[in-house]
């Protein structure tokens, strides 16, 4: 049974999500109590009142993550939006690799990796790039999301691996366990440095990154959200470095990155 929330709690519900995770969800009222009734329900409250009284004075780390998790989906798969893989491969590795010949270390970034399978398959692109000369390499890649549960899921490593995956790889990059459900190789698996990360804090990493993949991510925050975290991408960059977005995001006109064709690739 879908509960009804109070004009009050939405509003302090979905400002306090708003402001500590950057997710815009002040027109989404219908989908706030459809998505969480059945959680308020589970967590042993009666309505959304206590529920939310509860959860903004305890900020249970626990808790939040059971609520981000149900407002937010965690849908990704293996070659998603195939056109950034291409380019990877044809434009920014060739230039990577000449760039950074003798130093032979590129620094990725997945930021909003969700279930892991887009660092495990630039990974492979990677692999496939440099041939006999990948182990030579420093290519390990940074991932990082804001959930536990998606972040366990990557770190195991397992997926029922679509057809969109070329059939070379799946023989070369994955191991076959049970039925329709293929492991990563422990070279893909271990090329990937998984670590929680909040994307309305400071980025405060040692290295600059080369590539930053954030894609679908930022389809859940508002304007000046995403012009703040695009900034904070462009000053974790290195000068020419890459912001992979989504087919369905856009940066603002006075953005700091340089539009690349296609336009959905950002530099």
């Amino acid at each position: 049974m879908i509960q009804t929330i109070s004009d009050e709690d939405f509003r302090k519900l979905t400002n306090f999500i708003q402001r500590e995770y950057g997710i815009t969800l002040q027109e989404k009222r219908q989908l706030v109590t459809s998505r969480l009734s059945g959680l308020v329900t589970e967590q042993g409250y009666s309505d959304f009142g206590p529920f939310v009284a509860n959860l903004l004075k305890e900020r249970d780390p626990q808790k939040i993550e059971l609520v981000l998790n149900r407002l937010t989906t965690n849908y990704t798969f293996f070659m998603r939006e195939t056109e950034h893989f291409d380019f990877f491969t044809k434009v920014i590795m060739p230039e990577l690799v000449r760039k950074y010949e003798r130093k032979r270390s590129i620094a990725i970034w997945s930021a909003g990796c969700s279930s892991g399978e887009e660092p495990y398959n630039l990974t492979m692109c990677i692999k496939e790039y440099l041939g006999l000369q990948a182990s030579k390499w420093d290519t390990r890649i940074l991932a990082t999301d804001i959930s536990q549960k998606a972040l366990a899921k990557a770190k195991q490593g397992i997926y029922e691996v679509p057809d969109t995956v070329p059939a070379a790889w799946r023989q070369k990059y994955f191991k076959k366990i049970e039925g329709s459900r293929y492991a990563v190789t422990p070279e893909v698996r271990n090329n990937v440095i998984f670590q929680t990360f909040n994307l309305m804090d400071p980025i405060r990493f040692r290295t600059k990154f080369d590539v930053i993949f954030c894609r679908n991510v930022m389809i859940y925050f508002d304007q000046p959200t995403k012009d703040a975290l695009v900034r904070r991408f462009y000053d974790a960059t290195v000068p020419g470095g890459y912001l992979m977005i989504s087919h369905s995001e856009n940066l603002s006109k006075d953005a700091p990155y340089r539009t690349v064709a296609p336009s959905t690739f950002q530099k």
